[in-house]
């Protein structure tokens, strides 16, 4: 029998604490609960999940600081933040800090579980294959490591990563922002999801992989047509 995927929210809202977790227990999750922000990353330390559920405003620590120390030891641990504060400064700190997305209050619970069971289809285990992803001008990725080939080179999230791959997989031709939601977040485009969780991700990405983030020259934005990742032939 295949095990219940692992789930913890991190809510300091009893009532929409509880809703959630009826909720995904309703839809075979297995859920763990935490009320506050140091309680949450005790159990996010723990282990033995497979997502985050992160409230941004909480007592104690909030919900940024929680996620800056998850990463600190866990890169791949899927993180998508609940949060009341949806100006850019707010969702570009979060994201910046290494969330695989985020859900503004008030929410569409219906929404919710689909956009954590879009997340969870990317799993672990595509990264099982170590391989080198060689970009132009000789930069080399390490994608079971998550890092720059080279000594000291920048490192890299579960969800930076799938990106890189994505277009590396596609590197002949741009790849449009709806394309990278649909199949790296498996987001349907019915969903009509308003997200920049894409546009923020290939700015991180850039600042890992450019010698010059503001005149990219690996990772290129084509108009009307998306992204494309120049790889070495």
């Amino acid at each position: 029998m295949q095990r219940k995927p692992r789930l913890l929210i991190v809510e300091d809202e009893a009532a929409i604490r509880s809703g959630l977790a009826d909720v995904f227990v309703y839809h075979g999750f297995e859920v763990t609960l935490a009320v506050d922000g140091h309680q949450g990353l005790a159990l996010a330390r723990g282990g033995n999940l497979d997502l985050v559920l992160l409230d941004v405003m909480l007592p104690g620590r909030d919900g940024f600081s929680v996620l800056a120390a998850i990463r600190e030891q866990d890169r791949e641990l899927p993180v998508i933040l609940l949060t009341a504060k949806s100006t850019d400064e707010d969702v570009i700190q979060g994201l910046s800090l290494g969330a695989d997305d985020y859900v503004g209050k008030p929410f569409s619970v219906a929404q919710l579980v689909l956009r954590v069971q879009a997340v969870l289809r990317r799993t672990r285990a595509d990264a099982a294959d170590a391989s080198l992803l060689r970009l132009a001008g000789g930069l080399q990725i390490d994608t079971l490591n998550l890092c720059v080939a080279a000594a000291g080179g920048a490192r890299f999230t579960r969800r930076e990563m799938d990106v890189l791959q994505y277009l590396a997989e596609h590197a002949a031709r741009p790849v449009p922002r709806e394309e990278l939601l649909g199949k790296v977040w498996g987001y349907a485009r019915h969903l009509d999801i308003e997200t920049r969780t894409v546009d923020i991700h290939i700015a991180k990405l850039r600042r890992k992989i450019e010698d010059d983030p503001k005149t990219p020259t690996r990772l290129l934005t084509v108009r009307g047509g998306g992204y494309r990742l120049m790889v070495e032939a």
